[in-house]
């Protein structure tokens, strides 16, 4: 089971100390909570959509939050636990499993970074950084950045002013200019009639080779799962992406984008300014959205859409011409 080494688990846990409403004669322990595709034997996952059945079906989880309508979906290893709302239990399980998550609370006790630690990173002034920080040679750090504990970062990278970097895995040659916040807590929670529920995030940012991020980005950190930039990938100037999308290798995205959590970028996409892609969509490979264009849908490999909603760019001509 691999390691979240940016937040402290607690656990394991007996399942029927998780969940009360459980009376099993066996003590059977679970020890993380995790999505579907990562998921292993002795792990909780997840199943709220008949958009993810592929992946329920292959899933290795030992238990699974579904609805009854769902269970059906699952792999036989994996048993279902049958909940009226999936995201309010799945948001208590990751609270108990990662209390600390909800919130990000700053971090005082980062310091300047010593030369004799890092002798072949050029920094700037006023920047601190946290325990177990890796930073690759030749890399350049701004002034007034901030590097957040146990980030890895690779070689030949610039990193510019003002940055905050933190659960974060950046790649080699990756360029993030001035103003970028990259793996903070995203705009997950429970709305409960009383107050909303603070969903934790516990995922990261990964950022392949030869990426670069305009400037005031923010790129929020997964929340069970992580965000992705593939490799090659350009984002313009204030593109926000939410927790746990995934672009592809060889995007292009325009300026003042917006990616809602948990859609999928596929590669060699382009996508003009102040286009607003929605949540849990799968956009294929090959396919370019025109500026301004509002993406509620899935989009098929090789298509060229545009509008509100983004229709295939004939269509949008045709519709534009009566």
């Amino acid at each position: 089971m691999s390691k979240n080494i940016f937040f402290k688990r607690e656990g394991p846990f007996l399942l029927n100390q998780i969940f009360d409403n459980i009376k099993l004669k066996k003590k059977i322990k679970i020890f993380d909570i995790k999505n579907l595709n990562d998921a292993e034997g002795g792990d909780l996952t997840f199943l709220v959509s008949a958009d993810y059945v592929d992946e329920a079906k292959k899933t290795k989880a030992s238990f699974c939050l579904t609805t009854d309508n769902l269970k059906a979906y699952l792999s036989k290893s994996c048993e279902p636990i049958i909940v009226k709302s999936v995201l309010l239990e799945l948001c208590k399980v990751t609270k108990k499993f990662y209390p600390t998550a909800d919130v990000d609370i700053p971090d005082n006790s980062l310091k300047t970074p010593k030369k004799s630690i890092y002798p072949k990173v050029k920094f700037g002034n006023n920047i601190l950084v946290g325990k177990n920080c890796k930073i690759g040679k030749n890399t350049v750090v701004g002034s007034n950045t901030i590097i957040e504990n146990n980030v890895l970062i690779g070689n030949n990278c610039i990193i510019g002013s003002q940055v905050v970097i933190r659960n974060s895995l950046i790649g080699s040659s990756v360029v993030i200019q001035d103003g970028c916040k990259i793996g903070l807590k995203g705009f997950g929670f429970i709305p409960l009639s009383k107050k909303n529920l603070r969903f934790p995030h516990i995922g990261k940012v990964i950022m392949k080779d030869n990426v670069e991020i305009g400037a005031n980005c923010t790129i929020d950190r997964g929340s069970v799962g992580d965000t992705v930039i593939g490799e090659n990938s350009f984002l313009d100037n204030q593109v926000h992406m939410a927790h746990n999308v995934k672009i592809g290798d060889n995007c292009m995205i325009a300026g003042q984008v917006g990616f809602a959590g948990s859609t999928v970028i596929g590669d060699n996409v382009s996508i003009g300014g102040q286009a607003g892609v929605s949540g849990h969509l799968k956009i294929g490979n090959n396919v370019k959205i025109g500026g301004g264009s509002g993406v509620v849908k899935n989009i098929p490999n090789g298509t060229v859409v545009m509008g509100y909603p983004a229709v295939p760019l004939k269509e949008f001509i045709r519709k534009s011409k009566k």
